[in-house]
């Protein structure tokens, strides 16, 4: 069952770049800005995330103790608004590798003091050399796929 979720997570990797592009062409297709994609973006989500949920039999009665959930529960859906919208936005002006890269070295980064500490209830997973010197790789590459070519044009 793990291998599955690791190949998830990859696939939702995988996702990222393709992602962003669709929501940037819809932006020039509605000759909008990038807030306009994200909100319809959204609006599309919200509806699939409705019929997967009706489908599924998930609780709705559950989103009654929504009054009860603390606020900083809620910064969730505003946080994937920003992450959709900065998409939208930064693909088409730093390109889509230049994006993800940093992305991902950001995601790294945090995801280690978030499983270092035990962030927010989740599980505490220490920090080693190995998981270090991968972080270190990663944010290697992301200097590498965003300023390589000027180093190597010298």
């Amino acid at each position: 069952m793990v291998l599955l979720f690791l190949v998830m997570a990859f696939a939702i990797g995988l996702a990222v770049p393709l992602q962003s592009a669709v929501n940037n062409a819809l932006r020039a297709s509605l000759h909008s800005g990038s807030m306009l994609a994200a909100l319809v973006s959204f609006a599309v989500g919200t509806v699939a995330l409705l019929v997967v949920s009706a489908l599924t039999g998930q609780p709705f009665a559950a989103l009654g103790g929504l009054s009860r959930v603390p606020w900083w529960q809620w910064l969730g859906g505003f946080l994937g608004a920003f992450f959709v919208f900065g998409t939208t936005l930064l693909a088409p002006r730093i390109g889509l590798a230049a994006m993800v890269s940093l992305i991902v070295a950001g995601q790294v980064c945090s995801s280690l003091a978030f499983d270092h500490f035990g962030l927010i209830g989740l599980q505490a997973r220490g920090l080693s050399w190995i998981r270090l010197l991968g972080a270190g790789f990663i944010l290697a590459g992301a200097v590498l796929v965003n300023f390589g070519d000027r180093w190597l044009a010298r």
